[in-house]
């Protein structure tokens, strides 16, 4: 009796992500440039190769690891935080900065600009005083 983990059947943990995500064959086909009857076949294989495997992710939104380590747990948390219903024009999962450092550095940028303006009023100022002085 063997003990050794039985190998992920990777064309199975693609079917049932997809079928998670309420997409057909066909779309996962046209999302990465395919046939539905080459995912059929994708489906059914035990392996299928890495660039294939990463557009696959691409389009079902998951990261490639999450198909290899496929578990049902796995696939819902991520499927859960990155869902999108339409219902807020604010994607939170997608931030790649920190709102609060962009709106410090708004509020930099505009006091270095006022500070500019202040000096050309100035030297303005400067130069009509002198141009007066001529008079």
């Amino acid at each position: 009796m063997s003990t050794a983990p039985k190998p992920r059947h990777i064309g199975r943990n693609i079917s049932r992500i997809r079928e998670l995500r309420d997409m057909k064959q066909e779309a996962l086909a046209i999302a990465i440039g395919t046939t539905q009857q080459s995912i059929s076949i994708i489906e059914g294989s035990e392996s299928v190769d890495d660039e294939k495997l990463s557009r696959i992710a691409e389009a079902l939104g998951v990261p490639a690891d999450v198909i290899r380590n496929f578990s049902e747990e796995a696939v819902f948390n991520i499927i859960g935080n990155s869902y999108d219903n339409g219902s807020s024009s604010i994607n939170h999962n997608n931030c790649t900065f920190n709102p609060l450092d962009k709106l410090l550095e708004a509020f930099e940028e505009n006091k270095k600009l006022y500070q500019q303006l202040i000096q050309a009023e100035k030297e303005k100022v400067a130069l009509l005083e002198k141009m007066l002085d001529k008079i």
